[in-house]
């Protein structure tokens, strides 16, 4: 929750292969205070079955900038192991993108809820509300 000082930032992701959340994906909360400083890892989480990601920890008082990093090669890698199980050699193993790393600036007082559009080869980001 943001407050007068402080910012406040959540997301969720969503499979567009499939049309559904995506399930499991780690991600981890890093924060700066400054362009020139030092980036700090405030903690993580990982997506529940909704794709919603409730739990990060809160910003600290000065961030300006935040990075969240999503593992996706996991996540692909389950879901190549379960399509394989039905229809073997249905995608190419491994993951294009292993990870994501979103950057965005944020300001005191305001919610960022920034979501994640993933597929096996694209993904995309936006400022949700």
């Amino acid at each position: 929750m943001s407050t007068d000082t402080t910012a406040s930032v959540s997301t969720h992701i969503l499979d567009t292969s499939i049309g559904r959340p995506a399930e499991g994906v780690a991600i981890t909360l890093t924060a700066r205070s400054g362009f020139d400083a030092q980036w700090v890892t405030l903690g993580g989480s990982a997506t529940d079955a909704d794709g919603r990601c409730k739990d990060l920890p809160a910003l600290p008082e000065g961030t300006t900038h935040v990075r969240l990093g999503f593992e996706t090669e996991a996540y692909f890698s389950k879901k190549q192991a379960e399509a394989q199980q039905d229809a073997p050699r249905v995608r190419d193993s491994g993951a294009f993108f292993p990870e994501v790393a979103i950057t965005f600036a944020v300001k005191p007082g305001e919610h960022y809820h920034v979501p994640l559009l993933l597929n096996p080869f694209g993904y995309s980001v936006y400022r949700g509300s």
